[in-house]
């Protein structure tokens, strides 16, 4: 299926106004937390979510309580845009015993299976057959509920892809499988990976209502995602949506990204979600400048005051590790 651009339909300055909050509160975390990364407060690996921000917030904007998502090693966003506590996000970060996992997880774990975040996954493509199974759980159950999984270009080579795909076209499951395609494996360009870079159609061929979207474009994402959560409501699942982006920076914190065409990226940030977030609600809706800097000053506090929180935790001490670590 061709491209979508967004809907001109109306929309409510509430929901603009959400779709906004969600993009920038993603940016400003991913951008604070390369900060905090720099001071030597994070451990281990940091996956920026920079300039893929309208994929999450329009995924999410599209699902109701009770649905589902699974998330990548590269999580930060799909987490805020499902509603997650910043707080518990920092301090999940730094290691905290006040993070989501007890500050086990870090930053590629994070996961609230409370509220249906079966959580972020350090292994390339691991959260599609997470996402099936949670996907035919509750086809069991009788339950309507979608499940959305999150993927990204680099894993559609992996075998689990197609497989779970497929089993979930087999048992018509409500599930949405949504591919982040920033066009690079890490350091390897979608076109040096495969014969085809447009990667909904590996769903056409295995029966699979298939879309691709500008995923710089949030608007756009949710309209493609609302059609096909109604189309999973209606038993008539799974769908596949590839939303083609591109990171505005390297494969993580410490990757220069020297790789990248600069006349590639500078094309995408010229298409930056967040300020396509902003234009949206300042054209379509009657909110002020002024309104618009109170929510960027609303939400800049709120990470400073998780960070403060987050600083003021307890590590979890050695003990409590080893007690932990006795159980598995």
């Amino acid at each position: 299926m061709a491209k979508k651009s967004s809907a001109s339909n109306a929309y409510s300055r509430e929901f603009l106004e959400k779709i906004f909050r969600t993009a920038h509160k993603i940016r400003v975390f991913e951008t604070e937390g390369i900060k905090l990364y720099r001071q030597g407060l994070i451990r281990g690996y940091f996956h920026p979510y920079l300039g893929q921000e309208g994929i999450a917030t329009g995924v999410c904007a599209a699902l109701s309580e009770g649905d589902y998502i699974a998330s990548t090693h590269r999580g930060h966003g799909h987490c805020i845009a499902w509603g997650a506590d910043v707080k518990k996000m920092v301090a999940e970060l730094l290691q905290k015993d006040t993070g989501y996992c007890k500050g086990y997880g870090g930053s590629m774990h994070i996961a609230d299976i409370s509220v249906g975040n079966l959580g972020a996954n350090g292994i390339v493509g691991a959260g599609t057959p997470l996402g099936v199974g949670a996907a035919l759980a509750n086809q069991i159950r009788g339950s309507d509920a979608v499940t959305v999984t999150f993927s990204t270009d680099g894993a559609t080579n992996n075998g689990t892809f197609l497989e779970s795909l497929n089993l979930a076209a087999i048992w018509n499951l409500n599930y949405v499988l949504v591919v982040e395609n920033n066009q690079y494996a890490v350091s390897t360009p979608i076109e040096e990976s495969t014969r085809e870079p447009d990667l909904y159609k590996r769903g056409l061929g295995i029966g699979v209502e298939s879309h691709q979207v500008d995923g710089n474009d949030p608007l756009a994402v949710y309209e493609i995602m609302r059609q096909a959560v109604e189309t999973c409501r209606k038993g008539k699942g799974p769908v596949l949506i590839e939303a083609k982006t591109f990171r505005h920076m390297g494969h993580h914190v410490n990757d220069p990204g020297k790789y990248m065409p600069e006349d590639r990226l500078t094309y995408y940030k010229q298409r930056d979600p967040v300020d396509r977030a902003r234009k949206a609600l300042k054209d379509m809706s009657d909110i002020s400048d002024a309104e618009i800097d109170a929510i960027e000053s609303e939400i800049a506090a709120e990470f400073e005051a998780a960070v403060e929180f987050s600083k003021n935790s307890s590590e979890v001490s050695i003990e409590d590790f080893r007690a932990f670590a006795a159980d598995y």
